[in-house]
């Protein structure tokens, strides 16, 4: 996988901001998650709004990649360790 050269830092999740879920595509929830935030075409991170298809690193260090409403976690943000 390429990574985007630019990645928004936006820090870690805070409890009383709006955030998508954040799941692994390996989550047994996943589809149902999908399923239940009707393919928003955007995700929030700290009630900030993304298009889907953003690419951010979070606070913990990890890509997460917007998918129809729901954060992927996609690796890890260091191109020399991913």
């Amino acid at each position: 996988m390429i990574k985007p050269v630019h990645l928004h830092n936006v820090g870690s999740p805070d409890p009383e901001a709006k955030t998508s879920p954040i799941l692994e595509e390996t989550d047994e929830d996943f589809e149902v998650l999908e399923q239940e935030v009707e393919e928003q075409g955007i995700c929030y991170f700290n009630n900030v709004v993304y298009e889907d298809g953003s690419y951010v690193c979070s606070g913990s260090g990890e890509l997460l990649h917007c998918e129809q409403g729901v954060w992927v976690r996609s690796g890890g943000c260091d191109p020399d360790n991913p």
